[in-house]
């Protein structure tokens, strides 16, 4: 997949299978909203992003998050002349999923030039909060 042609105006559908053979699909997220400043997408839980014990790694979680964030900067750039670099991710955790998908929703709270920094809030189905996180990406001028 050419990601210099993602924009808002990307299918759902599109983004989703374009992701099937990287980490985002290995972990089994899917995004189901785009919007300008905003993606939600779920995570199922699975043995490829839980611990031992069956509750969904804490890693994966933050990868989650991250990767929400990610695509919501990579929808706000022109990709052709800019790359987005994930620089920071600061999660904390405030309560497991042992079942179910974690529902998350990324919100920028910063867009600037050079950084947009973003909140997204992990959710179980019922609504309580798994996890709350701050997503930092750097937006460079690729060296093409």
């Amino acid at each position: 997949m050419d990601i210099t042609l993602l924009n808002l105006n990307t299918p759902l559908e599109f983004i989703n299978q374009a992701m099937k053979k990287s980490l985002i699909g290995n972990l089994g997220i899917e995004f189901v909203k785009i919007a300008e400043g905003l993606v939600e997408g779920f995570l199922p839980l699975s043995e490829k992003n839980s611990r031992p014990d069956g509750i969904l790694h804490g890693g994966a979680n933050l990868a989650f998050a991250e990767t929400l964030a990610g695509l919501g900067s990579m929808l706000l750039v022109d990709l052709k002349e800019f790359d987005v670099l994930g620089t920071q991710v600061s999660g904390n955790h405030t309560g497991i999923l042992s079942e179910g998908k974690a529902l998350g929703e990324a919100k920028i709270i910063h867009r600037g030039n050079k950084t947009h920094i973003w909140n997204v809030d992990v959710k179980n189905e019922e609504g309580r909060l798994i996890s709350t996180v701050r997503v930092t990406n750097m937006i460079v001028k690729r060296n093409d």
